[in-house]
């Protein structure tokens, strides 16, 4: 019997999250290695010869070594163990997957990934100051305009490329959800078919789901009430 593939991940991380959500999701064996970011674990030497980058998400096969996590998912897929729905075979499903893996990093990724890296990540490290509220205005404007491009470009079905969830799901909401640590919340007026879209896959995601947004969820509860 094959040896099941090592996967080193933090939910902290929306790569992280998203795969392995897919992993779980599909079924496909798996030895969980998470790494905590919070203790700075990827910067290890003993992690280094996991991910000479040094992130996470990381895969180890046997002794093949993988970072980057689009590039797992096609791995896996030419490997059969990636679920066909979340990752389909078929020439024009999966291209259209992947035309939205591709257009993503330079939209919802970037987006949303600098606001939660200037609003959250590194004021509650230490690392900067908490941004001020003109910098704020700034973040979420392109986080908004991100949002609808999602909105009018993506969202003319269920979920972003057909009828059934697929990992293009997963790896743009793992994005968008992760923004409630900073408080921000897709506004459902101005993002209605996001607004929905978003529901359709936590619940699509069941029964992992709570399971990976854990600490996303605990961290995001604390901030509302602080504000009660």
């Amino acid at each position: 019997m094959a040896q099941a593939i090592k996967y080193y991940f933090d939910f902290l991380s929306p790569p992280s999250r998203a795969l392995w959500l897919a992993l779980k999701l599909g079924k496909t064996p798996f030895e969980a290695c998470p790494v905590a970011l919070r203790k700075r674990e990827q910067l290890t030497d003993e992690y280094k010869k996991i991910n000479r980058f040094q992130k996470v998400p990381a895969l180890v096969d046997g002794n093949f070594h993988l970072s980057e996590s689009v590039a797992m998912v096609r791995y896996l897929a030419d490997k059969n163990q990636m679920s066909e729905q979340l990752y389909p075979k078929s020439l024009e499903s999966r291209a259209r997957v992947d035309e939205f893996l591709e257009w993503q990093h330079l939209n919802v990724r970037v987006a949303c990934g600098t606001f939660f890296m200037k609003a959250w990540l590194l004021p509650i490290n230490g690392l900067a100051p908490n941004p001020k509220p003109d910098a704020v205005e700034k973040l979420t404007k392109d986080v908004e305009r991100s949002l609808g491009l999602l909105e009018h470009m993506w969202m003319d079905k269920d979920f972003l490329v057909g009828q059934n969830l697929t990992v293009a799901d997963l790896f743009a909401v793992s994005e968008i959800e992760q923004l409630r640590l900073c408080k921000f919340n897709v506004n459902e007026r101005k993002f209605p078919k996001v607004a929905k879209w978003l529901e359709r896959v936590r619940n699509a995601a069941k029964p992992y789901h709570d399971e990976a947004y854990e600490f996303l969820n605990k961290k995001s509860k604390q901030a509302v009430e602080s504000k009660l």
